[in-house]
């Protein structure tokens, strides 16, 4: 599954994932490979992805929104 995380000034992640942690404005959640259609607001917190090669990346936003659709995850964070 791949997963693009940009924010207003640049693109700060762009890679091939196997899990995207993220924060909802209701909680955490986790996207997993053939995950159903999403699109979701994001509070202020960390998004947690783990790689193909497992490696684990953290990446701090104060908000935005998710979209999830066939295996791709587009988050447009600030």
């Amino acid at each position: 599954m791949k997963i693009e995380i940009t924010t207003p000034d640049s693109t700060i992640y762009e890679g091939d994932i196997t899990l995207a942690q993220l924060p909802g404005l209701d909680g955490m959640f986790e996207v997993l490979n053939n995950h159903a259609p999403l699109i979701a607001a994001l509070k202020k917190g960390k998004i947690k992805i783990i790689d193909t090669k497992k490696n684990v990346s953290f990446f701090d936003v104060k908000g935005g929104v998710v979209e999830v659709l066939k295996n791709k995850i587009q988050v447009l964070a600030e």
